[in-house]
């Protein structure tokens, strides 16, 4: 019985054509193959695949290049800012070349045949904007490996924004949907680069008319504020949030004047484009306002009186303070400082020191700036940043205090006292004359030049730089009973230059020379 009802329902009519359900769903399937089809012909197109490949080329190097440097020891609100430049280029080929795609049936003269097509002008154009998600989820992925693997590495500090993420992907997506509407706005494949030369012209009549203001430059999709070193991530008073809101409301609302211009005049369209509009609207409204006050006092807080948002803790004999992100890097400073106190004498061995972590914050992230040196007894400076030339410099510091006693006492640029400083910093380094040579601000190791360190640099004359060298090539068990048998002789500011070369062991340098001059100046 069953049987001979299932062959009634199989002969009965079953209607005259698909549902609507039936029919959406089709229209959908060949919106997404037409997106993947054109999304394969962008691959193939000369910039999009060289932009592509440098993109992932130079990310890749820039992770997993060789070397020890600052780049070891991340702070992750730096890094994801950094994320946004380098899908850059390969938006603009995107723009393009998306514009050309889309462009494609005009200049081949195939338009009229669409018109027999089932799948209506806008339908295409969703096709064409989809057809750039895949490059956006490629940069998307980049990103995350980027993040990833710097919040993977020991010593990371800080917290990432997800926002600032974000920019980077929506950057792609938002030239592909611009070059899909420039194409249904101007059938002419000229528009896009001369789209792209009148932005890039715009954008610097627009920062140059208004003196490079706050709201002026946040309507750009990157907005790069370099130069300062790493700030505390509750100082850096970015409006990422509202700045990748009001990417995302615009890569929807562009769209979304794309499909009205190409006939999706739906009731969804229209909603959607409002909605797009409105939150173009807030995200322009969010990220305008300057530094607020708040944000204002609260740099000024931490940068005159760091002592009362610091943290500070104790390891051995000194205390070392450091905003609450920096707190579990104090044991590598500590490090340090015990290397340079262990080839001490007298007093200074076992000295307690306080170490103040410092920046300057008043001016935000865009201010370059060098530290004042501290008047305070017994306090060393040290950074936001650390590794590479950052550590020796750093000892600089630490032995500029244990020999002057304050980072502003060592102004005179004749003080004899700069090469026990240099001995003290460098002696127990692996390789000291390699550490010599980078902080040097010369990079050289003979002559006369200034040294660095987080506040104020140590002046070396020649005939100074040559007894260093040859101290740092002696064992370093020869040259430390010196240093401590005559420490008080040596970090007296009335010893002369060739009575340091004396009593370390050095002997005296050739005379006649234009350094040996240099020197007999510095001590008449």
């Amino acid at each position: 019985m069953s049987s001979t009802t299932d062959l009634v329902k199989e002969a009965a009519p079953t209607g005259v054509g698909p549902t609507p359900r039936t029919e959406r769903r089709r229209r959908t399937a060949a919106v997404i193959a037409l997106a993947r089809f054109e999304a394969h012909q962008l691959l193939l197109h000369i910039p999009v695949f060289a932009f592509l490949l440098l993109y992932l080329g130079f990310t890749g190097w820039t992770m997993f290049s060789g070397g020890e440097g600052m780049d070891d020891f991340p702070v992750l609100q730096d890094i994801d800012r950094s994320t946004q430049d380098g899908p850059l280029l390969l938006a603009v080929a995107l723009l393009i070349c998306v514009n050309r795609t889309v462009l494609r049936s005009h200049r081949r003269g195939t338009d009229r045949h669409f018109d027999v097509l089932v799948m209506e002008p806008w339908r295409r154009t969703v096709a064409h904007a989809l057809s750039v998600v895949p490059f956006a989820a490629l940069t998307a992925l980049v990103v995350v490996f980027q993040i990833g693997r710097a919040a993977s590495r020991p010593g990371v500090i800080g917290h990432a924004s997800p926002a600032e993420l974000a920019v980077g992907p929506l950057s792609v997506l938002l030239s592909g949907v611009l070059g899909v509407l420039l194409a249904r706005l101007v059938r002419s494949a000229f528009a896009a680069p001369l789209f792209v030369v009148g932005a890039y012209v715009g954008a610097i009549l627009v920062s140059a008319s208004t003196q490079d203001a706050h709201w002026a430059r946040w309507l750009g999709p990157v907005i790069n504020e370099t130069g300062s070193v790493p700030l505390p991530s509750d100082l850096m008073g970015r409006p990422a949030a509202w700045h990748a809101l009001y990417l995302a409301g615009l890569v929807v609302l562009l769209l979304g004047v794309a499909l009205l211009i190409s006939g999706g005049r739906t009731r969804g369209i229209k909603a959607m484009t409002a909605l797009a509009l409105a939150a173009t609207v807030a995200g322009v409204a969010g990220q305008s306002p300057g530094d607020s006050a708040s944000l204002i006092a609260a740099r000024t807080k931490a940068t005159v009186t760091p002592e009362k948002v610091q943290t500070c803790v104790p390891h051995g004999r000194s205390t070392y303070c450091a905003y609450p992100e920096w707190a579990a890097r104090t044991p590598d400073w500590a490090d340090v400082v015990d290397r340079v106190q262990a080839l001490a004498g007298g007093a200074a061995g076992g000295e307690r020191l306080t170490v103040r972590q410092r920046v300057d914050a008043t001016s935000g992230l865009t201010s370059d700036y060098a530290l004042d040196a501290s008047t305070a007894p017994g306090t060393v400076t040290v950074g936001t940043r650390w590794g590479g030339n950052r550590v020796p410099e750093f000892a600089v510091g630490v032995a500029s205090v244990l020999v002057w006693g304050d980072e502003a006492a060592g102004s005179d640029w004749c003080d004899s006292r700069s090469v026990v400083i240099m001995w003290l910093a460098l002696g127990g380094e692996s390789d000291p004359m390699t550490a010599f040579r980078k902080v040097r601000i010369d990079d050289r190791v003979k002559g006369s030049g200034v040294t660095l360190a987080p506040t104020n640099g140590v002046y070396l004359t020649a005939e100074q730089s040559r007894i260093v060298r040859t101290v740092l090539k002696k064992p370093r068990y020869s040259v430390v009973p010196k240093v401590k048998s005559h420490w008080a002789e040596l970090t007296s500011a009335k010893t002369s230059t060739s009575r340091v070369a004396e009593l370390l062991g050095v002997p005296a340098g050739p005379q006649g020379t234009p350094d040996a001059a240099e020197d007999d100046s510095c001590e008449e």
